[in-house]
């Protein structure tokens, strides 16, 4: 089991910024790859950013990309979403996602049914 908990989340403007933090614990973190999703009320979850179990490969959703980095400090159990030039349609629910990945695997997982553990979200509000 992986507990995770992410923190970060609040209130701000129109092209500003915020940092996500996803917190790890009960398994060795390095071997999981992790994922950033993210929930606007009435809508589906839809995938934001995703990050190797090593950190050497990345990828992000279309409408992010540019805006938003992915991280990780396997030292520090934690993995990181850097929100830049927030849009208020970055508005969400935001949480992060691991799953097992092979020793040495650069793999990426987009979507949200291959992921097996999840955080609880933190909000994310963007005003106009």
């Amino acid at each position: 089991q992986v507990q995770l908990v992410e923190s970060g989340g609040g209130l701000v403007q129109a092209g500003g910024s915020l940092r996500l933090s996803c917190a790890a614990s009960g398994r060795t973190f390095s071997n999981y790859a992790m994922g950033w999703f993210r929930q606007a009320p009435g809508k589906e979850r839809e995938f934001v950013a995703a990050i190797s179990r090593n950190g050497g490969t990345t990828s992000y959703a279309d409408s992010v990309k540019g805006r938003f980095t992915i991280s990780r400090d396997n030292a520090k159990n934690t993995a990181y979403l850097q929100m830049k030039s927030l849009k208020p349609e970055d508005t969400a629910d935001y949480s992060c996602a691991a799953r097992a990945s092979p020793l040495y695997s650069s793999r990426l997982y987009e979507t949200s049914s291959e992921y097996a553990y999840w955080g609880q979200g933190t909000q994310v509000t963007v005003s106009s």
